[in-house]
């Protein structure tokens, strides 16, 4: 493309081996004739076609741009950029992460089909997999994070997928990516990895063989608590061939201002990973030394059951969430204690969510595994005492300082 001076605006193909933060910054489609430097923002429904051939063509190729809910400029830009950072062929952008997985599965599974996925997952995704998808007569087996042997256990001739999140939301629970992902293919099945905790930045799952990465891009992508966003990353055959269709029959699609929000998220995800699980450390260490704290979750611990394997998996970062449990003789005291350090807190936000600069804390069995069963909450270890921290970038002293209200104050 170029300007009317008849300067050249186009984005210049960039080079070979890059490193991920370079790609971060400056992975997208070409430019407009304006020559703009930061990413256009598209926000347009359809796309004026030249004539009916050129229109009947572009319908035809499902790769042009003919109506946002099949295609936008924006929304292409950032699945490029989110396909550069995870190593893949391709990536597909959705309009949440929990929709990600349901297309995961619309694509790949039909009745009579089985699925294996860890029963320490997020709680929504336990339900999306043993409820909805059971409606249509998809089989879910839920089996231990860590141990392959149930894994191996579970499988059936009718296997046909396996479900991982690591680290597990919110037990930081971690699972051996080529172990599975060698254990699904002599399946003949395909291994998902959900890497919303750790994203590209610390953990690219294709590297250790699973076929297909999904994010909550709502999370670290975005990185400040916007918007809400998913994707799929993998290869053509079933991004393009598999999912592509299926989205733009069912219409999950991405809205191009959420696209261009985790866009810019994405330039900083580096930094912001790395001083995130810096954070993190320093508060699981001071954590793990108070007296009312039971046990402290969290991969960069070397006390965590995985800290090895999660150093070798996660680029020798732990990530920026943890949880703990306090110590309590009966659930509803530990409930009540739980209730009491996050009500005194004065600086932490009490939401549901996790990836942003500001530290949030909540309480994983009356939120996010609130609408399980007890019996599935107690099979995933999601006790009443149990709480969740997604440290942000305050001062860590000041953060420490506000655990510190309730956990002072917890009567004996």
């Amino acid at each position: 493309m170029s300007d009317p001076s008849g300067q050249d605006n186009s984005r210049r193909t960039l080079p070979e081996g890059l490193r991920r933060e370079t790609l971060a910054v400056r992975t997208g489609l070409p430019r407009s004739q304006h020559g703009e430097h930061s990413e256009g923002l598209f926000l347009t429904t359809a796309y004026v076609q030249a004539d009916a051939e050129t229109s009947a063509r572009k319908f035809a190729n499902s790769e042009d741009f003919t109506y946002s809910r099949t295609s936008n400029p924006t929304v292409r830009s950032l699945e490029a950029r989110m396909a550069a950072l995870e190593g893949t062929e391709a990536a597909i952008a959705t309009s949440t992460g929990m929709s990600a997985i349901l297309l995961l599965g619309m694509g790949l599974l039909k009745a009579g089909d089985h699925v294996i996925c860890s029963r320490s997952v997020f709680g929504s995704t336990i339900n999306l997999f043993a409820k909805e998808f059971g409606k249509f007569g998809v089989e879910t087996s839920f089996v231990s994070q860590t141990d392959l042997a149930e894994w191996r256990a579970a499988i059936k001739p009718t296997t046909k997928l396996f479900f991982a999140e690591t680290p597990t939301n919110p037990l930081t629970e971690i699972c051996d990516i080529r172990a599975l992902a060698d254990l699904a293919h002599g399946a003949g099945a395909i291994l998902a990895v959900d890497n919303t905790y750790s994203t590209p930045a610390l953990q690219r799952p294709t590297e250790m063989g699973a076929d297909i990465v999904m994010h909550s891009a709502t999370k670290y992508m975005d990185g400040q608590g916007r918007v809400m966003a998913g994707a799929l990353c993998g290869p053509n055959k079933f991004i393009r061939d598999i999912f592509g269709p299926v989205l733009r029959t069912v219409g999950m699609t991405l809205a191009p201002f959420n696209a261009w929000v985790v866009l810019k998220g994405l330039e900083t995800m580096a930094l912001r990973m790395k001083a995130q699980s810096e954070q993190a450390l320093a508060v699981a260490r001071w954590l793990e030394a108070r007296p009312e704290v039971a046990r402290v979750y969290y991969p960069g611990l070397a006390s965590h059951p995985q800290h090895e394997l999660a150093m070798r998996q996660q680029s020798g970062q732990g990530g920026a969430v943890l949880s703990f449990d306090l110590k309590a003789d009966a659930a509803d005291a530990a409930r009540a204690a739980a209730f009491h350090v996050i009500d005194s807190t004065r600086v932490v936000s009490i939401a549901t969510n996790l990836g942003d600069t500001k530290t949030i804390i909540t309480h994983p069995a009356t939120t996010s595994h609130g609408r399980l069963t007890e019996a599935q909450r107690q099979a995933a270890g999601i006790g009443q005492g149990l709480i969740r921290l997604a440290v942000g970038l305050e001062h860590v002293d000041d953060i420490c300082d506000d655990l510190a209200r309730g956990l002072s104050t917890l009567r004996s």
